[in-house]
């Protein structure tokens, strides 16, 4: 009997690829995922960096998948800027019906494997926000105890930004929320913020 047949038709790759800033390059990506069976014409790209929101490639390479296709990547660190992005992502194309293969980590959400992978990630993201939210909460109630009102500092640090990008990084948390937590007006976090993610954008 020809077994031929019967065999399942290979899915539909989508590949997606980006760098940093405009002096990079791609071919390394772009080679990775032509070597894994993406068509040059399938491969959506950005240069940009992972702090921009505003990215059509990888808009377009979303957009463009199909139940039953594969959204291929070099490493995941391409994909989001945030675990918790990471984790939205991979939901969004899991309930599609698309399956997220990432070459460098070996990870492949249509196997049993790759989805224990990103239950790991999931749970891990969870205790990270929870800690970070409790040491700020911690460290708070330590200045109080020490006779400090809190009130607007001067400034954020470069290490309370990483933390409070992390906290807004989780959908269910508000600005005002990590803004009360570090004891500062809303609008001077997401200034602070804004200023910070320049200042890495230039050094990335």
């Amino acid at each position: 009997m020809d077994q031929t047949r019967h065999s399942s038709p290979a899915p539909h790759l989508i590949g997606y690829a980006r760098v940093s800033t405009e002096d990079q390059r791609l071919d390394l990506q772009l080679a990775a995922l032509a070597a894994a069976g993406v068509a040059e014409a399938d491969v959506w790209s950005d240069k940009a960096s992972g702090v921009r929101s505003d990215r059509p490639g990888l808009a377009g390479a979303l957009k463009a998948c199909r139940r039953g296709d594969v959204l291929v990547v070099w490493r995941l660190d391409r994909l989001a800027r945030s675990t918790a992005e990471l984790l939205k992502i991979a939901d969004q194309l899991q309930a599609r019906g698309v399956v997220l293969r990432s070459l460098t980590e070996s990870i492949d959400t249509g196997g049993a494997v790759g989805r224990l992978v990103f239950t790991v990630i999931s749970a891990m993201a969870e205790f990270e926000r929870n800690l970070i939210s409790e040491r700020t909460k911690a460290g708070m109630a330590a200045a109080r105890a020490k006779g400090h009102r809190g009130g607007r500092p001067a400034k954020l640090t470069d290490r309370q930004l990483g933390m409070a990008e992390r906290l807004l990084a989780d959908p269910v948390t508000t600005g005002q929320q990590v803004a009360d937590q570090f004891g500062v007006h809303r609008g001077t976090l997401y200034r602070a913020l804004a200023d910070y993610r320049r200042r890495r954008e230039l050094k990335s």
